[in-house]
């Protein structure tokens, strides 16, 4: 570990997030001077508290270890690299529309990719004022059930989340083209 590069980045972090030495001393649990000797380069945190560290700068545990935040490419805003992430932990639905490191509940989520051959799901449309209904025929039981729907088009994503036990149904604003995204909790994500 380089103790001065670690240094450095906890110093430029800790002022990012207008934090103290004693702010970050506290909520460690450790003397504001400890704090002072890493950003100094003269030592680096203990390896119980890298952790909760990395929680208090809102960072990745592990690039913050190697003293070096890695900034993802600019989204160049293509739609059609819509990537859709779904926490095993706490089922939170993520979006990215380019390469993104995402976490949630301390693990690095990847990319769910589409199935080759979507499970044979009956959907039905339906023109209501100014949106499409949509019912997908789904048991949507509490082991077997739709997590979510996304309607991409153009510069959009309309994220429908849904739960076991709930009716599979859905509005979206009528538009031509784009892709629906379905993702079933046992057979993965389905495009149509």
């Amino acid at each position: 570990m380089d103790c001065v590069k670690i240094g450095k980045l906890i110093a430029k972090l800790r002022k990012e997030k207008n934090l103290t030495q004693r702010n970050i001393a506290d909520a460690l649990g450790i003397q504001n001077k400890t704090v002072s000797k890493w950003e100094c380069g003269l030592g680096c945190p203990d390896l119980s508290l890298w952790s909760k560290l990395s929680a208090i700068l809102g960072v990745d545990m592990k690039q913050m270890m190697e003293g070096e935040i890695t900034a993802n490419s600019p989204d160049n805003g293509n739609i059609d690299n819509v990537r859709f992430y779904v926490c095993s932990s706490c089922g939170n639905i993520l979006v990215s529309t380019g390469s993104a490191s995402i976490f949630c509940c301390g693990r690095k989520l990847e990319p769910i990719l589409p199935t080759d051959s979507p499970a044979a799901i009956k959907i039905t449309v339906e023109e209501i004022d100014t949106d499409y209904f949509v019912t997908i025929d789904h048991p949507m039981t509490k082991e077997h059930y739709l997590s979510f729907v996304a309607y991409v088009k153009s510069d959009k994503i309309y994220l429908n989340r849904l739960y076991p036990e709930q009716s599979p149904t859905f509005r979206i604003p009528i538009t031509t083209g784009g892709k629906l995204y379905v993702y079933c909790i046992k057979h993965g994500l389905m495009v149509y």
